[in-house]
């Protein structure tokens, strides 16, 4: 399964994942370097950061902003 974390709210993250369905997953369940837009899959029970979707989402992002204020 794959999320994307959306935001923090205290101790949870909310998150988007792959049917585009808001969850909550607690906090110390995440990598402690997890922070807002980190793709995260489940690797064998455990979460972790895939740093590559990340990068490639964020880039995506950034270039879709830069056309929408050409």
């Amino acid at each position: 399964m794959k999320y994307i974390i959306d935001r923090f709210e205290g101790a949870i993250a909310i998150c988007e994942d792959e049917e585009k369905t808001m969850i909550s997953i607690p906090k110390y369940k995440l990598p402690l370097d997890a922070k807002e837009g980190d793709c995260i899959i489940e690797d064998k029970g455990f979460l972790q950061i895939n740093n590559v979707t990340t990068k490639d989402r964020k880039n995506s992002l950034k270039e879709r902003m830069s056309r929408l204020f050409e």
